[in-house]
């Protein structure tokens, strides 16, 4: 089975015109991650050069799930739908496959 954050990098692989912005809880700490293409990048913390190092660890905490439109404008969001909870974004995954 795979990660929480490498399935979430294979729907927008799948999806490239959705970004997904995920909030979550990571060491009792709120963090924002950007998902893109099949990328993933804090917008709040540095971001490891090496891909192989996860940005959405499997003990993180998803608060809640955006999937935005492209092209991202954090001015201003193109919201596809907004504060999805994990249990809704696995129907999505689950239909793509991911």
């Amino acid at each position: 089975m795979n990660s929480i954050g490498k399935r979430l990098e294979q729907y927008t692989a799948k999806r490239p015109q959705e970004v997904l912005l995920v909030n979550v809880e990571i060491d009792r700490e709120e963090d924002t991650i950007a998902i893109f293409k099949g990328f993933s990048s804090s917008l709040m913390r540095p971001t490891a050069f090496d891909p192989d190092v996860p940005v959405l660890p499997d003990g993180a905490k998803i608060l809640s799930i955006d999937r935005v439109a492209t092209p991202y404008n954090p001015e201003a969001p193109r919201y596809i739908q907004q504060g999805l909870l994990w249990e809704e974004m696995q129907a999505l995954l689950s239909e793509l496959g991911v």
